[in-house]
């Protein structure tokens, strides 16, 4: 057994949910996380940004579900298929999760063109990396080309049991070939592969377009209660 120190953050305003206050649970920074530890942590809800370790903690709310893909089971729809078929000259790379200028500036081209409002879209260097990697964590940026050009980067983080699903950005001049949903197929494609038994996706919000996609991949778990429910039986 393991204790682990956690810490609440107070209200602050939510980032998915108009008129909603939000706050966090965090793995304590004094306490030195290891890959083992969290992939234990991602099995109860929790995930990471940068080195920091969270899941929410809301007083008067519960919309933040985490959401997994059991990818021995995953079915693709006839859209998914049809992004399938759109790619098949996509080429994929694996590199070390390190800073490259090529993918910052594609990822403030993605930013400025997707989310323009947020302070993503103003980030720095060191804020870019520093929200993608981990000093701790088995990270990689899978980089996608299409006709020799970078499209795409997911960045992802492994496991024994599984994978993560950290981020993923794309160039915006490729939006026509669906290269965040080519992203998770090619996730779960892998992580099948590779023998993991699931691809975690985040959090999943009903009521938030960002995040209510995740859905669309079949069949999806959610963390509800303290149990992985299948998402048809909620």
């Amino acid at each position: 057994m393991t204790s682990i120190p956690l810490f609440i953050t107070g209200d602050h305003p939510c980032s998915y949910l108009d008129g909603e206050s939000a706050r966090s649970a965090f793995v304590h920074p004094a306490f030195q996380i290891t890959p083992a530890i969290y992939a234990e942590l991602l099995k109860h809800g929790f995930r990471r940004s940068g080195n920091d370790v969270y899941a929410p903690q809301c007083r008067h709310c519960s919309a933040c579900v985490s959401a997994r893909i059991p990818v021995a089971r995953f079915d693709p729809d006839r859209r998914q298929k049809r992004c399938l078929k759109k790619n098949t000259e996509t080429h994929v790379v694996l590199k070390p999760a390190v800073f490259e200028q090529a993918h910052y500036d594609m990822y403030l081209r993605y930013q400025n063109s997707r989310h323009a409002e947020g302070s993503m879209a103003h980030a720095g260097a060191s804020d870019y990396i520093d929200f993608l990697a981990s000093d701790w964590c088995d990270t990689l940026f899978a980089e996608f080309s299409i006709a020799g050009e970078l499209s795409a980067i997911a960045v992802i983080d492994r496991f024994p049991h599984a994978w993560s699903a950290v981020y993923t950005f794309f160039d915006p001049k490729f939006a026509d070939s669906s290269p965040g949903v080519y992203a998770v197929l090619w996730q779960i494609e892998e992580a099948r592969r590779q023998q993991r038994e699931f691809l975690y996706l985040g959090y999943w919000i009903k009521n938030c377009r960002k995040m209510a996609y995740k859905s669309d991949y079949q069949p999806l778990q959610l963390y509800i209660d303290q149990v992985w429910r299948d998402f048809p039986g909620l």
